[in-house]
């Protein structure tokens, strides 16, 4: 009895497939910046939420979800615990009572302007450990967007 799909192909797979090494890069990653974000109450998907957010103006959800790269059901839900803490307002547009507007309040401005230079050093430790290739895997990276 053989298997409908050989190991072979399971080893083909695992050292070539860019969507698991990309899998793979971005949980070791997000792990990393989760840990060293974990004293200012945030995981590695907060603070790039947060980031997303620090406009001179209220943001609506479409263009915030395309720069995340979320549907917007996923974005409400990562909204909501930042909500809650009080880092983030979610306001009625008021030329589209359909749609909602995203703004940082002065806490989630003060809790963001303090984790920035801890994102800082770590992704300088992050990029070190790439010498000469962070830019080529940034192009790489945007290129599959």
């Amino acid at each position: 009895m053989s298997k409908p799909v050989p190991f072979e192909t399971t080893l083909e797979v695992r050292d070539t497939c860019l969507c698991l090494h990309v899998q793979r890069a971005a949980r070791a990653l997000a792990r990393r910046f989760d840990e060293a974000l974990r004293p200012f109450g945030l995981t590695s998907g907060q603070f790039s939420l947060l980031m997303a957010l620090n406009r001179p103006q209220p943001a609506p959800m479409r263009p915030v979800a395309q720069l995340l790269a979320m549907d917007r059901t996923t974005l409400t839900a990562a909204l909501k615990p930042l909500q809650r803490d009080g880092l983030v307002a979610v306001t009625t547009d008021p030329a589209d009572r359909r749609g909602r507007l995203l703004a940082l309040t002065p806490e989630g401005e003060a809790r963001l302007a303090r984790a920035v230079p801890v994102w800082r050093a770590v992704h300088g430790a992050v990029e070190a450990g790439l010498p000469g290739q962070a830019e080529d895997l940034r192009a790489g990276l945007r290129a599959l967007c």
